[in-house]
């Protein structure tokens, strides 16, 4: 009866359950997801571990909306270093295959040629009397290719290193990047005159200038990884780390955090946008700049803004240019110049930002944000004033 219940309840339509859109983002009917889920959360009768581990599959199949990243592709580098990996993983890809394809043959032909035999032919010791110094000399040739061939994977392996740590770093931009559950916040500091800022789950670099990215983990392991640029690099709590790349061409390339870092680790990624150093200057004066006070005029920002400092906002999320001064959440300053929310979870618009704030617990049910009690009137008015920090 349970069981019976529980499907039937996941057949509501999709606004029942607050959720928009008609596909999950892994490109399942959503109906067909949310029967899944229903029943692995029923037919689960393991201990408690298990429906544990199985938990995340049962979110990411009904929670995430469908909202496509940009790309994540090793194989397609955007920067210098990108491209020494990809040239490593070519050659190990080619070496590889042909030691396959020469196993294979090597199995067929003695499939083919093996001597046919049945209950009354006597076992051929042909071998025990006679050496056989063809078939030894064909292992010991294929054991020396073998070694031959490992050894020189290695030393491309060893230069591949060398040379990604021999990337010029003259007049480089410096981001301290810190990864937290479950999104990253990111520090420019000072740069040409130009004020730091922070921002968060978005980073901007400009074309062919060295970017160094000190690495910083504040509660578990985490690990950087946009493999368009680079390779990954583990963020550790208390020691600091750094990882250096060069974007070459304009673009925006998914990262994401490559180490498990608890239950919502598969929904935190990231974005880094390469501009043309014009467009970049323009990017980072922008955000050095502090928040826009509401206009008199505006009066659901004016009031949002009040609503967002007596509910609790401020004490977790900073804007800069207004009381608010928290650090234990994402920089809001200027919220809506970024392409999503929840570290890639939804795409940034003001009914997205409006259901986060409702329910964020839907979206990353281990999210440490919590749910505020705000009214309708009240949650529009904070929707209005976050809208303006552009």
């Amino acid at each position: 009866m349970k069981a019976t219940r529980r499907i039937r309840a996941d057949r509501r339509p999709a606004s029942a359950h607050g959720c928009s859109g008609g596909h999950a983002a892994s490109g399942v009917p959503r109906h067909t997801a949310r029967r899944l889920a229903g029943r692995i959360a029923v037919q689960c009768r393991r201990p408690a571990c298990v429906r544990y581990l199985l938990a995340p599959l049962a979110t990411s199949l009904v929670a995430i909306p469908a909202f496509a990243l940009p790309q994540q592709d090793a194989l397609r580098p955007a920067g210098i270093q990108a491209l020494h990996i990809v040239r490593l993983w070519n050659l190990t890809l080619v070496v590889t295959g042909i030691v396959f394809a020469a196993v294979l043959a090597v199995l067929l032909v003695a499939l083919v040629r093996r001597p046919r035999a049945h209950e009354t032919t006597p076992p051929d010791l042909r071998g025990v009397h006679h050496p056989e110094r063809r078939t030894r000399r064909f292992v010991v040739g294929a054991s020396g290719a073998s070694v031959v061939l490992l050894a020189g994977l290695i030393v491309a392996d060893v230069f591949t290193d060398g040379a990604l740590s021999r990337l010029p770093i003259a007049d480089p931009l410096h981001i301290e990047l810190t990864g937290q559950q479950w999104w990253w916040q990111a520090v420019y500091p000072p740069d040409h005159g130009r004020p730091g800022f922070t921002v968060a789950n978005e980073l901007h670099v400009p074309v062919g200038r060295p970017v160094v990215v000190s690495l910083k983990a504040s509660d578990v392991i985490h690990s950087f990884w946009v493999p368009n640029l680079h390779g990954k690099k583990d963020m550790l709590p208390g020691i600091d780390s750094r990882i250096e790349f060069r974007a070459d061409e304009t673009g925006t390339w998914r990262g994401q955090c490559a180490q498990f870092c608890g239950p919502e680790h598969a929904l935190m990624a990231m974005l880094v946008t390469a501009d043309t150093p014009s467009n970049y200057a323009a990017w980072a004066a922008h955000q050095a700049t502090p928040a826009a006070t509401p206009q008199v005029s505006d009066v659901d920002a004016a009031r949002g803004m009040q609503v967002f400092l007596q509910a609790g906002c401020a004490n977790c999320h900073a804007v800069q240019g207004s009381p608010a001064a928290g650090a234990t959440a994402p920089d809001l300053t200027h919220l809506m110049s970024r392409t999503t929310l929840a570290a890639g979870v939804l795409a940034n618009t003001p009914a997205n930002l409006a259901a986060w704030i409702r329910h964020p617990d839907s979206f990353k049910p281990a999210t440490t944000m919590p749910t505020l009690p705000l009214s309708d009137a009240d949650l529009h008015a904070v929707v209005s004033w976050l809208a303006t920090l552009q």
